[in-house]
């Protein structure tokens, strides 16, 4: 067969054609290489950046968690004045806020106020508080969360000792020894809670040092303990219950607040049997609020412990068959005190327990006053029976307060477990419940009372007037 034949023009067109075939081919192939290529390396990026997350982590495991930090925005938003300080900032997560800069020139004033009662150089003193913090600079930053090491260790430390020398001095004033305070008293409530605020703190073990190396050496004896029983007293919202006889300094509180926590928590806390059980066992039990349970025949006394402020106890019955003629049943339970900063001050405690390993006292107290208070007309029962002090004005502020204070709040064991299933299984039973029924239904309401008692009085006239009939037929 022959062959075609094929000009010179013709043939340069096969050969322009296959060199473009083999070029595009060649590419194609390079291509894929490129991809998978590509691939490979981007898997491996990813492969390093989630080992390198691995060993963040297992660094993250083997640091303490901080005691000192930013509340999450949620909290946040539902009280802002609960956990923003309004005058003055103490540490290094408020420093930079423009609204608090006012106050740095007081805070210096109190710093040599302080070093002027010190009676030696003040240069000597100076120098002894910063050696001491700056030893420390290490364990002072594991304290905070990581913006606080932003600051350089020399401006830390500075931090430390003028927010230190200014905390000593003010308790030093308001205490009185020092004669009568000459500051704005304005400002005083402001700056008693700013102290308290835990995104407002500074290491207890920093303030250690520094009352160390001043006030003794103008106060005989001194103890810190005592030196801080004025901003305990004012932060106790339990004041039938003195919390500086639970003092407690060996076990190395975190800071201010961590010490407060530390009086309200007994070191052998009665707990009941079932307190070790799921946490969400308390959202499955039936609430009872307060007036339900007083329709129950259940009365409300203030607590008398002397070993822990926030026990509660419920004494029942002596003959269960007949509660109503015999004996009721008494809820003994601390005696609260609502005012203006007691949101403030439960708030950052129950912050502080959520955010550590520390037993969730003021936590389980909070969740207990939630079941009970559900209306104002609660609030009025409690404080009706002495065992709440309302001076926040209307009922209705004190109830929406408790009823809040727990939202988004969790709870891993609850203290009062058993004396709640105590007051549920009580509730239930036969004459309880049935009176509870009838108060609800008939006195529920002044005019439910008025129609009972107007029905109670036809009944009564109808029967005088059936008995009159009878006894006297007409002639």
């Amino acid at each position: 067969m022959r062959q075609p034949k094929f000009t010179i023009t013709q043939y340069s067109y096969i050969y322009l054609i296959t060199r473009t075939l083999k070029g595009i081919k060649l590419i194609i192939l390079m291509s894929n290489n490129d991809v998978e290529f590509g691939a490979r390396g981007s898997v491996g990026r990813n492969v390093k950046i989630l080992l390198d997350f691995k060993r963040k982590g297992k660094v993250l495991n083997e640091q303490r968690l901080p005691s000192i930090f930013m509340v999450p925005k949620l909290y946040r938003d539902i009280s802002p004045i609960s956990f923003t300080p309004r005058l003055v900032s103490i540490g290094p997560l408020h420093r930079k806020d423009t609204n608090l800069q006012k106050f740095e020139v007081q805070k210096s004033t109190y710093l040599h106020n302080l070093l002027a009662l010190c009676g030696s150089e003040p240069k000597e003193t100076l120098e002894d508080c910063l050696r001491k913090v700056s030893m420390k600079i290490d364990d002072i930053k594991k304290c905070y969360e990581e913006s606080a090491t932003y600051y350089g260790d020399e401006e830390l430390a500075r931090i430390m000792v003028i927010d230190g020398c200014f905390i000593l001095y003010f308790t030093h004033l308001v205490s009185g020894k020092a004669g009568r305070y000459m500051g704005n008293r304005l400002t005083m409530p402001l700056i008693f809670n700013d102290i308290l605020l835990i995104e407002n703190q500074i290491p207890f073990f920093v303030l250690e040092d520094i009352f160390e190396s001043t006030i003794p050496l103008f106060k005989p004896n001194p103890s810190l303990a005592d030196h801080l029983e004025i901003l305990l007293k004012g932060y106790n919202p339990f004041q039938e219950y003195n919390v500086t006889d639970n003092i407690n300094l060996s076990g190395s509180p975190d800071h201010i607040l961590g010490l407060l926590h530390n009086c309200l928590v007994p070191m052998h806390l009665p707990v009941s049997p079932n307190f070790l059980q799921n946490g969400g066992s308390i959202l499955k039990q039936e609430r009872h609020s307060a007036i339900e349970l007083d329709r129950a025949g259940v009365n409300f006394r203030a607590n008398k412990d002397v070993n822990w402020p926030l026990a509660m106890k419920l004494e029942l019955p002596r003959f269960s068959c007949f509660p109503w003629f015999w004996y009721k049943p008494t809820l003994l339970m601390p005696k609260l005190y609502v005012g203006d900063s007691t949101e403030l001050i439960l708030r950052n405690l129950i912050l502080y327990e959520q955010s550590s390993t520390i037993p969730e006292c003021v936590t389980s107290y909070m969740w207990a006053m939630d079941m009970l208070v559900d209306t104002p007309e609660d609030v009025a029962r409690l404080v009706k029976s002495r065992v709440l002090v309302n001076y926040c004005g209307a009922n209705e502020n004190a109830a929406n307060m408790i009823n809040s204070i727990c939202q988004y709040v969790s709870l891993s064991g609850f203290y009062y477990h058993q004396e709640w299933e105590d007051l549920d299984t009580y509730y239930k039973s036969c004459w309880p419940n049935a009176a509870a029924a009838l108060k609800r239904k008939y006195f529920g309401s002044p005019w439910s009372i008025i129609a009972l008692f107007a029905a109670i009085v036809l009944f009564v006239l109808t029967l005088v007037q059936t008995v009159y009939t009878i006894n006297h037929p007409n002639p």
